[in-house]
């Protein structure tokens, strides 16, 4: 049963939008991150890598949650685009995920921007 907690297994709880600006893919995670919906963003960050868009810009502004599964996600796409010759940078995140990059030393691994805006200057 779904009662809009955080460990529900109702997948409808993130939605992953991907558009392409300049040499970045920008994808823009909105909800919950966590090991029941991180295949739905894992896939489209595989895909711009497969794609050949290398430099992956993920805007967190909309991201309301982040678990370690989630944050395995995003360090999984790292080391594909890293390997590929490019690199996930993170933008906008609200202060409960930034505190899980905060609290696993993630935020030492990424490059984290304050704004989208910022990411998307290269």
């Amino acid at each position: 049963m779904d009662r809009g907690m955080v460990g529900s297994t109702s997948r409808g709880r993130l939605r992953v939008e991907v558009r392409h600006q300049g040499a970045s893919a920008v994808v823009t995670p909105a909800g919950e991150l966590d090991h029941h919906t991180a295949e739905l963003l894992r896939e489209p960050l595989e895909q711009c890598v497969t794609d050949g868009r290398s430099r992956l810009v993920v805007d967190c502004s909309r991201l309301e949650f982040c678990d370690s599964t989630g944050l395995n996600v995003l360090l999984g796409a790292r080391l594909k685009a890293e390997a590929a010759g490019g690199g996930v940078h993170l933008a906008g995140m609200l202060p409960v995920v930034a505190r899980v990059f905060e609290i696993t030393g993630a935020e030492a691994v990424f490059t984290v921007h304050d704004t989208l805006e910022a990411a998307l200057v290269e």
